[in-house]
């Protein structure tokens, strides 16, 4: 699952089932060394920011509009499709899906779990945070529904990737394998899930519950070239 290449000071992965992809670029942007993230001060919330922005460089998305979510815990998915001249946060979404070539989504998590899309068929992208609430709420199925509404989306031919996020024991609600179920009932045949625990790594990732509170955010992003 990892690159071996960091993306500036943090750590970069990549996920086998969508490497292949050439018309799409995709990274988890792990925890930053050296960046304070248990204070609220801003100028460390701020390199956390720059950080997150050379990843996506890295990635070569940096010349793309970046569309990120709420992220209120609920199961609404924004559309975008239009094109995004910067970068535009989607108010009351969790979800955001598009078909619009030169735009990036970014979901941002520290336990729960970021599900990439990818339609290699009709050449779309969706990107969803879903943790226990929004597994509760069926995002992901949502989604699923959205992209067949908007783009013609067959299920069967999406790509659906997992990224870490907590798991048992650690956490008393497996939402990652009722994800995986909720994917695999909506026609989804291709469901990856790296099967890393956010909370069991804190050199590499950021975890809410193990941290109580007090950390920063990894990013999942995904980009149409």
């Amino acid at each position: 699952m990892r690159d071996p290449t960091p993306a500036a000071e943090a750590a970069l992965d990549t996920f086998p089932s969508l490497r292949a992809l050439k018309f799409v670029r995709h990274g988890f942007v792990g925890r930053i060394p050296g960046i304070e993230v248990a204070s609220e001060r801003d100028d460390e919330r701020h390199r956390l920011t720059r950080v997150h922005r050379a990843a996506r460089a890295q990635l070569g998305l940096a010349e793309n509009g970046f569309a990120t979510a709420e992220q209120v815990h609920g199961n609404q998915v924004a559309l975008i499709d239009a094109p995004l001249q910067s970068e535009r946060c989607f108010a009351a979404a969790d979800g955001l899906i598009t078909n619009q070539r030169g735009i990036s989504l970014g979901i941002y998590v520290a336990d729960c779990c970021a599900v990439f899309l990818v339609d290699p068929v009709r050449r779309a992208v969706g990107l969803i945070h879903s943790g226990k609430k929004g597994t509760a709420l069926a995002i992901v199925p949502e989604a699923i529904g959205q992209m067949q509404q908007r783009f013609g989306t067959e299920p069967r031919d999406l790509i659906v990737q997992l990224s870490p996020c907590i798991r048992p024991p650690h956490y008393e609600v497996d939402f990652a394998a009722e994800i995986i179920r909720q994917a695999r009932a909506a026609g989804v045949e291709q469901v990856y899930d790296c099967g890393v625990c956010t909370a069991c790594d804190l050199s590499r990732y950021y975890s809410y519950r193990a941290e109580k509170g007090r950390t920063g955010r990894l990013l999942a992003v995904i980009g149409l070239l």
